[in-house]
């Protein structure tokens, strides 16, 4: 699809008008971020997501809007994971609640970065060797299957950070957090303060799901602009969600399931695609929305202390 350059330059406008609102303005000082104000941003992010999309749907047709709105759903349902880890990260550092908007603010801002590159070098191995499509397919079937079968959550520990191990021997940290400061001048010498320390962490954690999910997302569409749009709005909402989700995280434990059912059902269609059986969007779509639902219908309705047993006897 030949996207005009305009378009590529409103997206950019959009963007960095509401970054700037976000930490200039509504976000200037730091504060402990309610539940409330985080679902409200939550809405507004979403909101201006669709109407992007109503965008691409009047400019480049349902189709191109349908593969939007899909690839927008996957990446934003698998920044769930991120999220889990943030909270883990935050509070092994024991980062208070009014400077972890700046550190995920600066995070996010460098993976959008990141991803543009994943982004436009996934699509040109595409276009060039469309036979790459089997290894992103493969790697997501067995990244979904990993995740489905895994019974331990993933810890998060420092010092086996390799980017965290490097930095040290270049700049030293201080021992304690110095209000939302990432650096501090000492004895007429730089420091690095803890914070830092959990920003590389965000940064290099976010890298790492960037490589489950760019491939899932180009499963649903190899246009770049649909890829790229659908990808970082999803990724500018996820500060706000994780401030939503943070308080409840323990209401939909049945999500990471259908997470890993999603991601198993893109690499098969991924597969399916090389193979000249294409899945319409609109089934894709269908599925993926239903597989979380339903992931979050069963972690409301079965409760945590019911066991299999007991379902059964209740059923009887």
């Amino acid at each position: 699809m030949e996207v005009s350059p305009i378009f590529w330059v409103i997206f950019s406008i959009i963007i960095i008008v509401m970054l700037a609102l976000d930490l200039g303005v509504f976000n200037k000082k730091s504060h402990e971020i309610k539940v409330k104000e985080a679902l409200t941003w939550v809405g507004v992010w979403v909101s201006l997501a669709m109407i992007f999309n109503l965008i691409v749907l009047t400019k480049f047709g349902k189709t191109k809007a349908l593969e939007f709105l899909t690839a927008y759903v996957i990446e934003y349902s698998l920044s769930i994971d991120n999220i889990f880890v943030f909270i883990m990260v935050f509070s092994f550092f024991g980062v208070k609640r009014e400077y972890q908007h700046k550190v995920l603010f600066w995070g996010i801002l460098g993976a959008v970065v990141m991803r543009a590159v994943f982004i436009f070098a996934g699509v040109a191995l595409i276009n060039r060797f469309h036979w790459i499509v089997l290894i992103f397919g493969a790697f997501l079937i067995f990244t979904g299957l990993k995740m489905l079968f895994q019974r331990e959550e993933a810890k998060v520990d420092p010092e086996k950070n390799g980017l965290v191990r490097l930095f040290r021997k270049f700049l030293p940290v201080t021992d304690q957090f110095h209000g939302d400061s990432f650096f501090i001048r000492k004895d007429r010498k730089t420091y690095a303060t803890p914070l830092f320390i959990v920003l590389l962490i965000i940064e290099s954690t976010d890298l790492i799901f960037a490589v489950d999910s760019i491939p899932a997302v180009l499963a649903i569409s190899k246009d770049t602009f649909i890829v790229f749009t659908s990808n970082i709005f999803a990724i500018l909402g996820l500060r706000s969600l994780y401030f939503a989700v943070s308080g409840i995280m323990g209401l939909f434990r049945f999500l990471k399931i259908g997470l890993a059912i999603v991601l198993t059902f893109v690499g098969l269609k991924m597969l399916a695609a090389y193979f000249h059986f294409e899945i319409p969007v609109t089934l894709s779509l269908s599925v993926i929305v239903s597989i979380l639902l339903l992931s979050i219908l069963a972690s409301v309705i079965i409760k945590k202390d019911d066991s299999p047993s007991d379902i059964v006897k209740q059923d009887n």
